[in-house]
């Protein structure tokens, strides 16, 4: 199979130098991003993906084109698909990139995009048959500012972190706040149970703004599962039935252990199978 990128509006196979040197996103973590999970060849919670991502363009003072929006990369994502012969499940993963040009001031606003796709082997979310196994992750803290709740290129903590995992045999690292608060993992959204109420991190603690995040949300609510988003001290984790990560890739996962606390997988079971129905009901499939 021969996949395809396009590099602002050129198609290129991805078998060969597809970045043209002087890339701000290269070189200086210059951009915004958004990964985007294909189901039966579509792109979806593509309003969500698109929204967020002119969103962190505004916050990063690019200028946008007037044609940027939901219908235009909808457009070319679809178009990317098919050119890669993808049918069913895969991913995308979409950039705005602030145009070349420049050293740390750059000499425009102006922007570009890149569209990557790839193949993924399920066309369904799926739980993770083995729970995982994870700690804090003591050696960054994040610290809020306006930039905390869009997905730039500067994620060196969420490299550090996922590597600082590994190292120690554990599937994925806490981060915490500067107050040490709980507020992401190395690649998802957090949120814990505590009889069969939901809590997750508010925007305002300094999260990502998930996308599969607030679909959890819209879920729990659409199906009277209680939910609040608040502080969660590391105490809680210890107290809690139950850890659940969401990621717009994976959809939902499960924790099987902090430490030495074991959790259930109950809310998460539950949470996957209202997924696959809502997209199953979107996609017609």
């Amino acid at each position: 199979m021969i996949l395809y990128v396009n590099n602002n509006g050129i198609l290129l196979p991805n078998d060969a130098p597809t970045i043209h040197a002087g890339n701000r996103g290269h070189l200086y973590g210059d951009g915004v991003f958004e990964s985007i999970r294909i189901l039966s060849g579509k792109p979806i919670n593509i309003e969500n993906h698109i929204d967020r991502l002119l969103k962190g363009a505004n916050v990063l003072k690019m200028e946008t084109p007037a044609n940027y929006g939901v219908n235009f990369f909808q457009e070319k994502i679809l178009e990317l698909i098919e050119k890669s012969g993808i049918k069913q499940g895969g991913r995308c993963r979409l950039s705005i990139d602030r145009a070349t040009g420049g050293a740390y001031l750059p000499d425009s606003n102006d922007c570009t995009f890149y569209i990557e796709v790839y193949p993924y082997l399920m066309n369904f979310f799926e739980l993770n048959a083995k729970g995982l196994e994870l700690d804090i992750y003591r050696d960054i803290k994040l610290h809020k500012n306006f930039l905390s709740n869009y997905k730039t290129k500067t994620g060196l903590p969420y490299v550090m972190a996922s590597i600082a995992a590994k190292e120690q045999g554990l599937d994925d690292l806490f981060l915490t706040n500067e107050k040490g608060n709980i507020i992401e993992s190395g690649s998802c959204n957090v949120f814990i149970v505590s009889n069969g109420v939901l809590y997750t991190s508010g925007l305002d603690e300094g999260c990502i703004a998930g996308t599969m995040r607030m679909q959890v949300i819209n879920l729990a609510i659409k199906h009277n599962i209680k939910i609040y988003e608040c502080s969660i001290l590391p105490q809680n984790l210890l107290s809690a039935d139950e850890i659940i990560f969401t990621n717009a890739i994976r959809g939902i996962n499960w924790v099987a252990g902090y430490r030495t606390k074991r959790y259930q997988n109950n809310m998460s079971r539950r949470l996957v199978v209202l997924l696959n129905a809502y997209w199953e009901n979107e996609l017609g499939i």
